[in-house]
C-alpha cells in the first residue's frame, strides 16, 4: 500500500500532510477485526453486524487450558458501537533524537521509522470514521483484542488440542510471535471489507520500527516496513467452500502492501512487490504469526458449517451405527465432544495407512516398539502395528472428531480421518486442508492436521475409515 502524498514527496519536507488514502486503489485502509472483542463490541442495530471469525488452527474447538476472555481459540468480529479505526495524516521527517519528543502526544497514533541513528520519519494517523480497528498479538495489554500464542504442533499431536499458551499472564520467552503483531480494519459499512496489516499499535499508540528492521521508501517518496518475523497471509485459489485450493504464501507490510516472501523470516531483505493481489481477507485467508496460524471466515462462509449442535448429531448417528471391532465384536463408541485428550475404553481406534476402524487390542507390534495403555492418556507415540485385516503395517491410533466446526469446508459426513493424529470429519475437509501448507520456522512448509497441527503423512495425508457394522 502506497501512501498518497503532494508532488514534493521524493525529497519531503519536514511535515507532510497526505491524504485520506493509504492505497491507490482502496479509499481507505482499514484495520483488522476481532471475534468476541473485550470492550462490548456490538451494533446500535439490532441485529449485530458480523465482520467475519477468526480461528486459531491446532486447537480443536478451545485452548487447552480452557478459553477466557480475549484468549481464546476462535474470536467473532462484530461491528463497534463506534469507529476506532485510524488512516494516515501527516509525515515528519525528524532528528532520531527527537522522536520521543514528537510522539509525546498519546492521543495520537502513529508509526515511527528510524532510518540512521540521525534521522528518522514518522507518520501520523488521525481518527476514521469508516472503519473498526482490531489488534492481535501475544501481549494481554488492553488495547489487544486478540491475545494469541504460540501453536504447538509439528511431528507430534494427539486429543482435543495441541496448544502450546502458557497459562495465566506469563508469556513463553521463546514465542516468536510479536507482542502487537497485526491489526485488521473492518469498513463499517456494506460490503463490510476487513484487511490485514503488519504490526499493531502499542499502549501509547506507536509502532516503532527500529533501524535494524525491514523499511524502505515508496515510489511517492513516503515510507513502508515489515515487521521482525512478518506476518505471512495466504488467501485461496477458488472459493475456500466450493472448490478448496491453497494460493500462494505472500508478507503483508505495515502499509497493507503484498510482497513476495523474503529469503528467510527475518531477513532484512523484502520480497519482491505483487501488485496485483491485495491485503484483503476473504473467506479462508490464513494469517500466520510466526508460532500461530489463524483461519479467516466470512459470515457467508460460515453459514456452510456444522454447528456444534450438529457435530454432535453426527457423533449420536456414528454411534447409533453401532459400529463393531472386527476382532474382538465388541461395541465402539465416538466420545463426547468434550472429552479431550483421555481415551475412553469404548473409543475407535484406526490403522491410519490402511484405514480399518478397531477396539484397542495389545497386541500387533513391530520391531522393539513396546505397549500402550489404552485408557488415561493418549499415548505420544503408538509405534508400528500390522492391520489383522490386511496386514499392512503402520501407526495404530484413537479416533477423534473434529470438534472446531469453523476448520470444517462442509457439514458433510464425518468418514475420513488425517493422518496421523486420527481427527475425523467430512471428505471435503480432509482433502482441502491436505493440499495447504502452513509455515513452520524460518522457510519451512507442511500440510498439518488443523485440529492439532500435526504434520500430515502418507500420500495422501488423510485416510476413509472402514467401519463393520454389527453382525446382527
Amino acid at each position: 500500500m502506497v501512501l498518497k502524498g503532494s508532488s514534493e514527496a521524493l525529497c519531503p519536507p519536514p511535515s507532510l500532510e497526505l491524504r485520506p488514502s493509504c492505497n491507490k486503489s482502496q479509499p481507505s485502509p482499514p484495520l483488522g477485526s476481532s471475534s468476541q472483542p473485550h470492550d462490548g463490541v456490538i451494533s446500535e442495530d439490532k441485529e449485530p453486524v458480523k465482520y467475519g471469525e477468526l480461528i486459531i488452527l491446532g486447537h480443536n474447538g478451545s485452548l487447552a487450558n480452557g478459553d477466557k476472555g480475549r484468549r481464546r481459540s476462535r474470536l467473532a468480529l462484530y461491528k463497534r458501537p463506534k469507529a476506532n479505526g485510524v488512516k494516515p495524516d501527516v509525515i515528519h521527517n525528524v532528528s532520531t533524537p527527537l522522536v520521543s519528543k514528537a510522539l509525546s502526544n498519546k492521543s495520537q497514533h502513529s508509526i515511527s521509522y528510524t532510518l540512521s541513528r540521525s534521522h528518522s520519519v514518522i507518520v501520523e494517523y488521525t481518527h476514521d470514521i469508516n472503519t473498526d480497528m482490531f489488534q492481535i498479538g501475544r501481549s494481554t495489554e488492553s488495547m489487544i483484542d486478540f491475545v494469541v500464542t504460540d501453536t504447538a504442533g509439528g511431528s507430534s499431536g494427539h486429543g482435543g488440542g495441541a496448544a502450546g499458551e502458557g497459562g495465566g499472564g506469563g508469556q513463553s520467552a521463546q514465542s516468536t510471535i510479536s507482542r502487537y503483531a497485526c491489526r485488521i480494519m473492518c469498513e463499517r459499512s456494506a460490503p463490510y471489507t476487513a484487511r490485514i496489516y503488519a504490526a499493531g499499535f502499542d499502549s501509547s499508540k506507536n509502532i516503532f520500527l527500529g533501524e535494524r528492521a525491514a523499511k524502505w521508501r515508496t515510489s511517492d517518496g513516503l515510507m513502508d516496513g515489515l515487521t521482525t518475523n512478518g506476518v505471512l497471509v495466504m488467501h485461496p485459489a477458488g472459493e475456500f467452500v466450493s472448490e478448496p485450493a491453497p494460493g500462494v504464501w505472500r508478507e503483508i507490510s505495515v502499509c497493507g502492501n503484498v510482497f513476495a516472501l523474503r529469503e528467510t523470516r527475518s531477513a532484512q531483505q523484502r520480497g519482491k512487490l505483487v501488485e496485483n493481489e491485495s491485503n484483503t481477507l476473504q473467506d479462508g485467508s490464513l494469517i500466520d504469526l510466526c508460532g500461530a496460524t489463524l483461519l479467516w471466515r466470512t459470515p457467508a462462509g460460515l453459514r456452510h458449517i456444522p454447528t456444534l449442535k450438529q457435530l454432535e448429531s453426527l457423533r449420536q448417528e456414528l454411534n447409533a451405527a453401532r459400529p463393531q471391532c472386527p476382532v474382538g465384536f465388541n461395541t465402539l463408541a465416538f466420545p463426547s465432544l468434550a472429552q479431550r485428550e483421555i481415551v475412553d475404553k469404548k473409543q475407535p481406534w484406526v490403522y491410519v495407512n490402511c484405514g480399518h476402524v478397531h477396539g484397542y487390542h495389545n497386541w500387533g507390534y513391530r520391531k522393539e516398539k513396546g505397549p500402550t495403555s489404552p485408557v488415561g492418556t493418549a499415548p505420544a507415540g503408538t509405534g508400528e502395528r500390522e492391520c489383522p485385516m490386511c496386514r499392512r503395517v503402520g501407526p495404530y491410533v484413537p479416533l477423534w472428531l473434529g470438534c472446531e466446526g469453523g476448520l470444517y469446508l462442509d457439514a458433510g459426513a464425518p468418514t475420513h480421518a488425517f493422518c496421523p493424529c486420527g481427527h475425523v470429519c467430512s471428505e471435503k475437509t480432509v482433502v482441502g486442508w491436505s493440499q495447504i501448507p502452513l509455515p513452520h520456522g524460518t522457510h519451512a512448509f507442511h500440510a498439518a492436521c488443523p485440529f492439532c497441527g500435526t504434520w500430515l503423512t502418507g500420500e495422501q495425508g488423510h485416510v476413509k475409515l472402514i467401519f463393520q457394522g454389527p453382525v446382527d
